[in-house]
């Protein structure tokens, strides 16, 4: 199965940092957020690895090259301005291919074992399922959440909800009908496809943090060389 990072944001609530560095690219514990991905990513049995970029992606490209440093072959689509979600992930199909893909967000981290999304991802279908997501627990910055779990099915629901990690497995069916290089945000795909019974959905109560500012960055920064410093792995 292929992979996709989402990598195109601008980070407009990580500037200053970012006027000069594009956001997959700042660093925590010691790598840049989007190495951490990657490296998961291989261990996780991941082979193919695309990546979509726009803002200072050069720099991306730079500085992953073709991912054999990371046992992994990189893929780039580039976007002249940023597509959104969903719009970047049918920008990319070309690349991902036509079978089920995985999809984490270039901002994120998260300490779950990526090998556990290759067994949802069997089960999506063109004219069945066509998303698995994970959920986690909603942070004090999103306190709503987005989405409810009920018996291993996600659902659009007003109580109960938990928080989109960012992470998620779909088919290339979701995205086709969307026009190539339109921005286009993925929130309306999922309620559409959750109406219809078509995601199925897990809760991950492991170590998951959105870095969209630079204070959770710094946080994140310490406590991956706390334990990197006490020999655990996070």
């Amino acid at each position: 199965m292929k992979a996709m990072i989402l990598a195109a944001g601008r980070g407009e609530r990580m500037r200053p940092l970012t006027d000069t560095c594009p956001k997959p690219l700042l660093a925590a514990g010691g790598a840049p957020l989007i190495v951490h991905h990657l490296r998961r990513l291989a261990a996780a049995g991941f082979g193919e690895v695309v990546i979509n970029h726009a803002h200072l992606g050069a720099q991306i490209e730079a500085a992953l090259g073709d991912g054999r440093a990371f046992g992994l072959r990189i893929a780039y689509s580039p976007e002249a301005t940023a597509l959104e979600t969903a719009g970047g992930i049918r920008q990319a199909l070309p690349l991902l291919g036509e079978a089920p893909f995985a999809v984490i967000n270039g901002d994120v981290f998260c300490a779950l074992d990526l090998a556990t999304l290759h067994a949802p991802a069997a089960t999506l279908r063109a004219d069945g399922d066509l998303a698995h997501l994970v959920l986690v627990a909603n942070p004090a910055h999103h306190p709503g959440g987005d989405f409810a779990l009920d018996a291993g099915r996600a659902r659009e629901a007003a109580d109960d909800r938990l928080t989109f990690s960012g992470l998620g497995v779909y088919h290339p069916a979701m995205f086709v009908d969307l026009p190539p290089g339109t921005p286009a945000p993925l929130g309306p795909l999922l309620r559409h496809a959750m109406a219809a019974d078509r995601v199925s959905a897990r809760r991950f109560d492991g170590l998951w943090m959105d870095i969209g500012t630079p204070e959770r960055l710094a946080a994140l920064d310490r406590l991956l060389t706390r334990t990197a410093a006490s020999g655990d792995s996070a």
